[in-house]
């Protein structure tokens, strides 16, 4: 059985001032479950596919820069 309702935060907030300690004391833990609970994003293909694509490697980024550094004095002159 499911039920759904519709109503402001104002209204919930008045509400959840009107429970009892313990049961305050309840719903105080349940929320912070839900807050500590990882988001579980799915991710779109193409962000798969970035995220298994190849990296550079600390020595092809050297080789990179000095690369750039050669052809930003070629393109200078």
């Amino acid at each position: 059985m499911e039920l759904k309702v519709e109503i402001e935060f104002d209204e919930l907030l008045h509400v959840v001032q009107q429970l009892p300690e313990d049961k305050r004391a309840i719903l105080a833990q349940e929320l912070s479950k839900i807050r500590e609970r990882p988001k579980e994003e799915e991710l779109t293909d193409f962000q798969k596919l970035l995220l298994s694509g190849p990296v550079i490697g600390d020595e092809q980024y050297k080789e990179y820069k000095e690369i750039r550094k050669h052809l930003n004095k070629w393109r200078t002159k």
